[in-house]
């Protein structure tokens, strides 16, 4: 079975988290320091915070930017839900907007009309390692005066105009789960230029506790929400391959759209003019009356695993029967939801390998259709 993602491992990585289990202190330490450095490098900003994940990340950064109960934040609807949990962890209200099929990102179009004087932070996604049109949602959010949380948990190494994911809003917030551009098999970062934000992360990371000369002191209700220096040892080895790996997936994705153009009802991915993609995932679209999850199945009988893009989250129960969201009300995300499909990309795979999906893809369309 060739498998949907595969990171790029290799001694390197052993024998860093090898020499961390050596030293005895296996909890946040100097790896980690040296991971955040490293990140906070790469995106451009001051400041870098390791965490046990993204999930963890994007619920810092709303605690920090101080969202509580009865606020709304603003995120586009197509995501994995970890995007709207944290909101709900808040005591906060999710406000799904739509986005566009194009990118798959948050439509600025829809952005003003959903904000309120409730509105105390929004939250775009970079879908699939792509930066969403953040210019116009930034001149929104700087006339209303609202901070921006950039959840860029597929993104590291994207740019938009020039300028880094996660240095675009207040926050940015980075996965380093096994299927994102680099890992630490579990475990994420935040990262921002706001000192104020900053300052409170650092507390609220490592549960809530100011450290003196002999002891602790605890100034906030915090959380554990911090990397162990066996995962950011990984980490560190991982950045040291941070280039390749895009250059790597990039390449892949410029063959595979040649591969796959003129498959009927198959549209590839594109990457907007003046931004990268990292491509954490190959995501296309498939032409309405085509069966996603039929799809999914008889790639799976050719022996390749595929997955849907993500999830309209309306579409979730969750969310379902708490906020009663109708379909119409989001149509893109309703469709992405229906008909987007992630194939396989990852280092080692070889121009025949993708030569196979792409034919095992219009095999299984054509099946579908007779």
């Amino acid at each position: 079975m060739m498998r949907l993602n595969k990171p790029l491992l290799g001694r390197e990585e052993a024998e860093a988290v090898a020499r961390v289990l050596e030293t005895g202190y296996l909890t946040q330490g100097a790896q980690a320091a040296e991971l955040e450095r490293l990140i906070a490098a790469q995106v451009g900003v001051p400041y870098g915070f390791a965490t046990s994940s993204a999930t963890t990340g994007l619920h810092l950064a709303l605690v920090a930017l101080g969202v509580g109960p009865g606020d709304e934040v603003v995120i586009p609807d197509f995501s994995f839900p970890a995007t709207a949990n944290v909101v709900v962890q808040q005591g906060a209200i999710p406000v799904f907007v739509d986005i566009r099929l194009e990118d798959f990102g948050m439509d600025p179009d829809m952005l003003e009309a959903a904000i309120t004087p409730r509105t105390k932070a929004i939250m775009p996604v970079h879908a699939f390692g792509l930066v969403a049109d953040m210019d116009p949602i930034l001149k929104i959010a700087v006339a209303h005066g609202i901070p921006v949380v950039e959840d860029a948990a597929c993104a590291l190494g994207a740019e938009y105009h020039g300028r880094q994911a996660g240095s675009l809003g207040d926050v940015g917030v980075f996965s380093f789960h096994p299927r994102k551009v680099i890992t630490t098999a579990e475990g994420g970062m935040m990262t921002t230029a706001d000192d104020d934000v900053a300052a409170r992360v650092r507390v609220l990371r490592s549960h809530g506790a100011v450290r003196g000369d002999h002891y602790m002191s605890f100034v906030e209700a915090g959380f554990n929400y911090r990397l162990s220096d066996v995962h950011a040892a990984i980490g560190v080895t991982q950045m040291t391959r941070l280039d390749a790996i895009l250059e790597g997936r990039r390449v892949l994705a410029d063959e595979f759209a040649g591969l796959l153009h003129g498959i009927p009802g198959v549209t590839p991915p594109v990457t907007p003019l003046g931004r990268t993609h990292t491509y954490q995932s190959y995501v296309v679209l498939l032409e309405k009356g085509i069966d996603r999850d039929r799809i999914i199945d008889g790639m799976r009988e050719r022996g390749i695993e595929t997955t849907l893009g993500t999830y309209g989250m309306h579409l979730q129960p969750y969310f379902r029967e708490r906020f009663g969201i109708a379909d119409e009300a989001l149509p893109n995300a309703t469709r992405a939801h229906e008909s987007a499909l992630t194939l396989p990309l990852y280092h080692g795979l070889t121009k025949d390998d993708l030569t196979r999906v792409a034919e095992a893809l219009e095999s299984a369309i054509l099946e579908q259709q007779n």
